[in-house]
């Protein structure tokens, strides 16, 4: 048996599609562009790649986007002014500041400063407590990524067992979350391991669905999934260079063995990493359309 590749390019050309759509709508009836600001600090290559691509997408969906790039050592009340002054700004529906953020200035406080209704990335406490009780004003773009990806390849989530590797407030503790809902693409029995979690093997061997996160490369190989099971593959790893000088890059599932043996899979590059910017847009466009609403 050879999995089926669960391509997070089509989903994502798919959901783009039906944003623009709506785009359009929001402009003709409402007079009304979605906007997002992005806010880089300093010029980390991978931080500055992951914002050019995040504009990029604004752009060709038809949004209004505006890049802040500020240096390297910009003080806390400067960034906390840019934010507020973004709030306040009735163009802008969505305002994500690019982590992770210089040693000098405190994540939580930049975060927390951020207004829950342009929280478009979804870490806001407001907005993280709203997720666990079943009422997301916006869900973390990774892990909203993850379910469309259950949901647009039929992947039956109901009564399904699935374990979660990986406890970050980015990944794991939010997608656990959402599968747990009783909702559409969730009422599952979710299981969480981590670091601290003996017999790793038990319990990922027992999973109808593997959501991995760990950040090790190839850590999960064949002798540890399912007969049968969808495994996600959130984990980006760099494990070297091509010839022509790019990035080799591998999940934290080994593919190759894992694919004989499982019934679908995310590949990485080409999974769960498009997901992740196309729902950034779907939670911009649906700001804008809660600023209409009220």
């Amino acid at each position: 048996m050879s999995a089926r590749i669960i391509s997070g390019v089509d989903v994502a050309n798919e959901i783009r599609k039906e944003i623009k759509r709506d785009v359009e709508n929001l402009k003709s009836r409402f007079n009304i562009t979605p906007g997002l600001v992005t806010i880089i600090v300093g010029n980390n290559p991978a931080s500055v790649s992951y914002v050019t691509a995040k504009q990029k997408t604004a752009k060709d969906l038809g949004f209004y986007s505006i890049q802040e790039n500020l240096p390297e050592k910009v003080s806390k009340i400067e960034l906390l002014s840019l934010i507020e002054k973004y709030n306040k700004d009735e163009k802008i529906h969505g305002i994500l500041v690019q982590l992770p953020l210089p040693h000098h200035i405190n994540e939580k406080e930049i975060i927390y400063t951020i207004d829950p209704n342009k929280d478009v990335d979804g870490f806001h406490p407001v907005n993280m407590g709203r997720l666990v009780i079943g009422e997301a004003l916006f869900y973390p773009c990774t892990p909203y990524g993850i379910q469309q990806l259950l949901i647009k390849n039929n992947i039956e989530t109901e009564g399904a067992e699935v374990v979660v590797l990986g406890r970050s407030n980015i990944v794991g503790k939010p997608i656990a979350m959402m599968l747990c809902q009783k909702a559409k693409g969730a009422n599952a029995t979710v299981t969480i391991c981590h670091t601290g979690t003996k017999n790793l093997t038990v319990h990922t061997k027992r999973a109808d669905i593997l959501i991995v996160a760990l950040g090790s490369p190839k850590a999960i190989t064949a002798d540890m999934v399912k007969e049968g099971a969808v495994v996600i593959d959130v984990g980006v790893n760099r494990i070297g260079t091509t010839p022509e000088g790019k990035a080799r890059l591998c999940g934290d599932v080994d593919f190759e063995s894992v694919k004989e043996k499982v019934s679908a899979i995310t590949p990485v590059p080409g999974g769960v990493g498009p997901m992740t910017i196309t729902m950034l847009m779907l939670n911009t466009l649906n700001a804008a359309k809660k600023s209409v609403e009220g």
